[in-house]
């Protein structure tokens, strides 16, 4: 699997490959119905212990975006195809946007500067999606 993590950086493993994950379902690389490697597995390809792989995917279940099953494994529950999210995520997301939009405002970011990288951001999440003949995450 080419899920790239950092074992001594700030953000917890278990983040890391959520947020790996979840950048893979949005540039297309992991569309819905897409099979993850089972936690033992991903541990023992990642070095880690596996309660930590099982918390990453188990995050991903609480949002949506993966389906758990004994026999099926891991899959793709949703992608940026399935429609609109659930009305309660959208809130909790639009708060924790307003949270990350506080801390460049902290730090002095300009207004402008933030709505540049963001527009760049979303639209290498488009570029992406198109990109998946090419060798996917997994």
């Amino acid at each position: 699997m080419l899920l790239s993590i950092e074992p001594d950086g700030p953000v917890p493993i278990y983040q890391q490959i959520r947020d790996r994950i979840v950048e893979a379902i949005a540039a297309g690389q992991l569309p819905a119905g897409s099979g993850l490697p089972a936690t033992r597995q991903l541990a023992v390809d990642l070095g880690v212990n596996f309660h930590t792989v099982n918390k990453g995917y188990d995050l991903l279940r609480q949002e949506g975006l993966l389906r758990i099953g004994r026999k099926s494994g891991a899959v793709v529950a949703r992608d940026g195809a399935s429609g609109p999210p659930d009305p309660a995520w959208e809130r909790d997301w639009a708060a924790r946007l307003h949270t990350l939009l506080a801390e460049a405002s902290a730090q002095g970011l300009d207004p402008a500067a933030v709505i540049r990288q963001a527009q760049a951001t979303v639209a290498e999440f488009g570029t992406e999606a198109g990109d998946t003949a090419a060798g996917g995450l997994l």
